[in-house]
């Protein structure tokens, strides 16, 4: 019997037509380029019978629901191109956003209420796939000082076939293109005005995910969204910033991120109202900075943040 590796393993992702139905993504379209890949087939809730009997012992459960997750990072950067859709595409539209192309200048992706959309995801374990099918999720955004950024996906999707099936032959990644490591060429954070040093940001657009089943209907539902972050910046004087006071007053300010420099390796994450919560002090190389929570607040609706890749 030949043994299946844990090293191969193969995910697409295709955005659905119609939802819940298959849209059969290909290793040659549709592969994505992922890390931390953790992926659980079988999720959902059971039921005991709770039998009256005349002795002990485990009765079994019923399986009442039946849904599969998947988590996994993949490293942010630019489709190469200047208004050419990247790569990770079709997750952010996933994850409840609009993707809006405008060719050779850039590609926006922002909050959605409404109308979102769904994918297909196989995910194949060295011969055996797995299909979820009408996939949404959410995702978060980490920015460390040093290191690779990454958005970091968690997909929920109705179970489809599990068969086997040879992972792909062909799985094309040529459009991922290389990260730039987060620093001070290739990262710029303003926040509320204030460009000082900051020791990592994090966005959490948290799509509040619901599966859904009733008689007649299953479905994987995006039904709430309350988008936080933080941010670690070094401590400045109160005359240069005054973080405690910002708070106190409740006041919204605007966050602005830029990762790359050169076109077509562009990211931008730019919120117009970010409420501060309470900070904290902490240190790092024995030098103080301030924790800072954040509140991704709509102005108009809708627009928490806009996400552009140029």
């Amino acid at each position: 019997m030949a043994k299946r590796f844990f090293r191969n393993r193969a995910l697409l992702v295709k955005p659905e037509t119609v939802y819940g139905t298959d849209a059969i993504p290909t290793g040659a379209a549709n592969a994505i380029q992922a890390t931390n890949v953790n992926f659980t087939p079988s999720v959902g809730e059971e039921v005991s019978r709770d039998l009256v009997l005349p002795y002990m012992g485990h009765q079994g459960v019923i399986l009442t629901t039946t849904y599969a997750t998947i988590s996994f990072d993949v490293e942010i950067a630019g489709s190469g191109t200047a208004g050419t859709a990247p790569p990770t595409g079709p997750l952010l539209r996933a994850a409840a956003m609009s993707e809006v192309v405008t060719a050779a200048t850039d590609v926006q992706y922002k909050p959605i209420s409404a109308a979102q959309e769904s994918a297909s995801i196989y995910f194949n374990v060295d011969g055996v796939n797995h299909i979820l099918l009408g996939a949404r999720g959410t995702v978060t955004f980490g920015f460390t000082p040093k290191q690779i950024p990454r958005l970091q996906f968690t997909m929920t999707g109705l179970l489809g076939t599990i068969a086997d099936i040879a992972i792909p032959a062909v799985l094309t990644l040529t459009a991922f293109k290389k990260p730039l490591p987060v620093n001070k060429a290739n990262t710029t954070l303003s926040l509320f005005a204030l460009t000082g040093a900051c020791e990592g940001v994090t966005f959490d657009v948290a799509n509040q995910i619901e599966p859904r089943f009733l008689i007649g209907s299953e479905s994987i539902e995006h039904v709430d969204r309350v988008m936080t972050g933080s941010a670690t910046m070094e401590a400045v004087l109160l005359a240069t910033k005054d973080w405690f006071t910002i708070s106190k007053t409740h006041q919204t300010g605007a966050l602005a991120l830029q990762h790359g420099t050169v076109a077509g390796n562009i990211f931008k994450f730019d919120a117009a109202a970010v409420q501060i919560g309470r900070p904290t002090y902490g240190e790092t190389q024995k030098i103080v900075n301030n924790s800072l929570p954040l509140m991704f607040t709509p102005v108009a609706g809708n627009d928490e943040f806009t996400i552009t890749f140029k």
